[in-house]
């Protein structure tokens, strides 16, 4: 009789256990569904595609459609100067540090075709302004000073190193998953 009670005992705690791991296994599942779906707010915010004020309007990922085909008619920005009838292309970049300045001068020479077009077809000035930081926050000189207006490098800066950090943390989890 003792024994047929023990072994009831032991059935009882080990259907506990089991269902005590079941749920455990559940909440797990239910945390990396609520982690993996939740969106960053980088990865989700979709910027307007264009601003305008009275003077200024600036497009955003718009193509610009010339007379010739241009291969690269898609900067990043485009600020369209009213008052001093002038085009600005921003062309934004976030390379290696060892390819900051290469960068810089393939961005310029991507854009030249379509800065000399809208010159042509609009009789507007255009000027390209590669904005080119390193993965670690280096920039050069040349995009100090290209950045009109008042700005902080510092901010630009910490904007790449916290897109690099968050690229890392994502990579380095899906490494640990495999």
């Amino acid at each position: 009789m003792r024994t047929i009670k023990l072994m009831m005992m032991m059935m009882i705690m080990m259907m506990i256990i089991i269902i005590m791991i079941i749920i455990i296994i559940i909440i797990i599942i239910i945390i990396i569904i609520i982690i993996i779906e939740k969106p960053d707010k980088l990865d989700t915010h979709t910027p307007n595609p264009a601003y305008e004020q009275e003077d200024a309007t600036v497009l955003w990922n718009q193509a610009v459609h010339a007379d010739r085909e241009v291969t690269a008619n898609r900067p990043d920005m485009i600020i369209k100067n009213k008052t001093k009838k002038a085009r600005i292309l921003i062309a934004v970049a976030i390379p290696a540090d060892r390819n900051v300045t290469q960068k810089e001068a393939g961005k310029k020479l991507k854009y030249e075709s379509l800065c000399m077009e809208i010159r042509k077809m609009w009789n507007r000035k255009c000027m390209i302004i590669p904005v080119i930081i390193g993965s670690t926050g280096i920039a050069t000189i040349a995009t100090m000073k290209a950045i009109p207006g008042k700005h902080s490098i510092d901010t630009l800066q910490n904007t790449a190193v916290l897109g690099t950090s968050q690229i890392m943390r994502k990579v380095l989890q899906c490494e640990t998953e495999i």
